[in-house]
């Protein structure tokens, strides 16, 4: 059985999945972001400065964030799906007012409840 990559209605719901993350961090929307993530001790987010395990731990972080993400211009975007039930988003950004380039890796699973975030990086280039 020959694995299906990029199929279009794949990669459409998880590029929606994504965007709905990516305007929910722009907006400090708390409540999605939790939502979006795994609710499991699975769960994995490698953030600037932080390791977090943990759906729990990765909540306890975004409420604890004052004043939300800093605002940033999204770049180069991949996302590659794997069948129907697994993807990966990659995004190159830029944060306003300058500073160093970001990027964001994430890979996701479609549950019962929808398309979830696993495992979730993010890193600074250095300038």
């Amino acid at each position: 059985m020959a694995l299906e990559i990029n199929r279009p209605d794949v990669v459409a719901e998880v590029r929606g999945a994504f965007e709905r993350y990516e305007a929910a961090l722009m907006d400090n929307d708390v409540e999605t972001l939790n939502e979006l993530f795994w609710a499991s001790t699975h769960t994995v987010r490698y953030g600037v400065r932080e390791n977090l395990y943990g759906h729990a731990a990765i909540a306890g972080y975004r409420s604890g964030v004052s004043g939300g993400a800093p605002q940033r211009e999204a770049g180069r975007t991949v996302i590659t799906t794997f069948g129907s039930d697994f993807a990966t988003a990659d995004r190159e950004f830029q944060r306003q007012g300058g500073g160093p380039t970001g990027r964001q890796s994430q890979s996701w699973v479609r549950m019962r409840e929808g398309w979830r975030i696993v495992t979730a990086h993010v890193s600074l280039l250095p300038e």
